[in-house]
């Protein structure tokens, strides 16, 4: 039978985390019974919790999320694969960093947003745009880190391979790719988090279908605040539980390929 201290401590450990949402939770219902603010800038619990019924019986809010998870996981692939594509050629090959290092950091340096007139004149609004832009977030951290990794593979592990006569094939699969694989999963978790953070972001700026990005504007331009909260806390539910998901592929990798 667990201690009653322990228990205790175990149970309060794991509502620690519950603590602050409950209370700007409260604060937020007693500044709206106490009427603080005007009512269309600070809306209850209460009719955010009921608009929120409404979006979901409808399928508006599904339709939203489906859409923005989609852009979102689609420019992520394009974008992480093109990135190991590149980091992999820059990091192993030194020509490579000498032909193509400079163009690319030069091109890391511009704003990400910076290129959304073109993106709009050459791809339009619609989805294949924000495709684009997306992958344009996802390329750059997983090619740094990609390339950056592989740089730093210790020169002994090299030698092992060298001593087992290993083929260069070899000693990148079974050498440096292994060895670089934490830089790796840190580019890629920073891609995955990127791409959804831009995915609000080009749904905001390029305005076309529907996304949660749409939602949001549709609040702002009708001052309709509980449209907006939902917005964002949806987003926000979304963006933790793809960094969850991220933490959980990359343990689980972790332990197929350990150090």
């Amino acid at each position: 039978m667990r201690h009653p201290t322990t228990w205790l401590q175990h149970t309060l450990y794991r509502l620690e985390p519950w603590i602050l949402p409950l209370t700007l939770l409260l604060l937020w219902q007693w500044a709206s019974t106490q009427q603080l603010w005007h009512s269309s800038l600070l809306v209850s619990p209460a009719s955010v919790w009921q608009q929120l019924v409404d979006l979901f019986r409808t399928g508006q809010l599904q339709r939203a999320i489906i859409a923005s998870l989609t852009r979102e996981l689609s420019g992520f692939f394009i974008g992480s694969l093109l990135g190991l594509a590149l980091g992999i050629t820059l990091g192993l090959s030194t020509r490579s960093r000498q032909l193509l290092g400079p163009s690319f950091n030069t091109f890391k340096q511009i704003s990400l947003f910076a290129w959304i007139p073109l993106i709009s004149v050459w791809f339009g609004l619609g989805d294949t745009a924000k495709v684009v832009f997306l992958s344009l977030a996802a390329l750059v951290p997983v090619t740094v880190y990609t390339a950056d990794g592989i740089q730093a593979v210790p020169l002994r592990l090299l030698e092992v391979a060298r001593v087992y006569q290993y083929s260069t094939l070899q000693t990148i699969a079974r050498v440096i790719l292994p060895a670089a694989l934490p830089a790796i999963f840190t580019g890629v978790y920073l891609a995955l988090i990127y791409s959804w953070l831009a995915t609000i972001g080009a749904e905001y700026l390029l305005v076309s279908g529907p996304g949660l990005g749409t939602i949001l504007i549709e609040g702002s331009e009708l001052f309709r605040m509980d449209l907006v909260l939902i917005g964002m806390t949806v987003i926000g539910l979304i963006g933790a539980g793809l960094n969850w998901s991220a933490r959980l592929i990359e343990r689980r990798l972790r332990l197929y390929f350990p150090q």
